[in-house]
């Protein structure tokens, strides 16, 4: 499948797991969620969210398990199809999240300068909660959103060797593919709570906060 025509002076973040039915499908459809909760609709526009698989189903739906999971969180799952990872996705991201090691291994493979804008999605969000978001160009001095998403992959990129994990395993989301639906929930959190300070360091704008402290999908 061809990569969708990128819109002018836009930043397209991509999601990359192994069959492109269970995890990449939930954080793609999240964060375009609350990106466009976030931002204005010409903003939000400028960002552009896809997900695609490592031996992605071509054009298989999204796993029924990972649709409840996003209704649940009141994000809409229509009309997805899975994608086989292409060297022309890798070269128009800008920020490529993966869900393991191998995953970031295998992009990075693929050559086209991949390997500082390649993270797994907990390595990110690890290395974005150190980034002190004054450092980022910020929207209120007429940055726009493309601008502070490329300045805040190059922080990140700047802090991997300084900041690691204590285990490979520790940036990792593990696959529920075939798992009965409490583990698919499991995972959709983890992914939710790993997505909310990125989406907060790309936009400027935090979600919504409980009384007890914790974020409310948007």
């Amino acid at each position: 499948m061809a990569v969708a025509p990128r819109p002018a002076d836009s930043f397209r973040i991509l999601f990359v797991c192994t069959g492109n039915v269970c995890r990449s499908p939930i954080a793609e459809r999240l964060t375009r969620h609350e990106l466009d909760a976030r931002l204005t609709e010409r903003s939000a526009g400028r960002v552009v969210v896809e997900s695609a698989g490592t031996w992605g189903h071509e054009g298989a739906p999204m796993e029924a398990h990972a649709a409840t999971v996003l209704g649940e969180y009141g994000v809409d799952s229509a009309g997805f199809a899975g994608r086989e990872l292409l060297d022309e996705h890798v070269v128009d991201a800008d920020l490529v999240l993966t869900f393991t090691q191998d995953h970031r291994a295998q992009v990075i493979s693929m050559g086209h300068a991949a390997g500082l804008r390649t993270f797994t999605l907990l390595e990110f969000t690890r290395l974005v909660r150190s980034i002190d978001p004054a450092t980022l160009p910020d929207p209120r001095d007429g940055a726009d959103v493309t601008e502070r998403a490329r300045a805040l992959v190059r922080a990140a990129a700047a802090l991997r060797g300084w900041l690691l994990a204590a285990t490979p395993e520790a940036d990792e989301v593990d696959d529920p593919y075939g798992a009965p639906i409490g583990m698919f929930r499991n995972c959709g959190e983890e992914i939710f709570d790993a997505l909310d300070p990125v989406v907060t360091a790309l936009t400027g704008v935090p979600a919504p906060r409980r009384q007890d402290g914790s974020t409310v999908p948007s």
